[in-house]
């Protein structure tokens, strides 16, 4: 049970630690956003639980895969920000990216590489 207390909390404080260097620093807060603290968090957590090397490797190239989708997102929200506030911006890129996922991953799929 105090593993999965730490893992919260330590899973927890790089969240918080994040936001908090973002409400400092635009650009630091957009640098350290950027790293894969969450992945790397993640694998970190799959070795310390002794899970195969083939599942630890599965996540990281799953990962590499969903992230391109997203990155659209983000040069569409700063623009649709000012424009049309911050929920519906969010909204809209929410419904963007899953539409961007599903014609990414049916294109994918024909090259044998199955994302859903």
């Amino acid at each position: 049970m105090a593993y999965l207390i730490s893992k919260y909390l330590i899973t927890s404080l790089v969240v918080v630690l994040v936001s908090e260097l973002a409400r400092r620093s635009d650009r630091l807060g957009g640098l350290i956003a950027a790293l894969p603290l969450v992945t790397v968090l993640t694998l970190i957590w799959l070795y310390i639980e002794q899970q195969p090397a083939e599942k630890i490797g599965n996540h990281a190239w799953y990962t590499f895969w969903y992230v391109l989708p997203t990155l659209p997102m983000f040069l569409l929200f700063p623009w649709l920000l000012d424009r049309i506030g911050f929920w519906w911006a969010l909204l809209v890129c929410v419904v963007f990216t899953c539409e961007v996922f599903a014609v990414y991953a049916t294109a994918l799929r024909k090259l044998g590489i199955e994302l859903l």
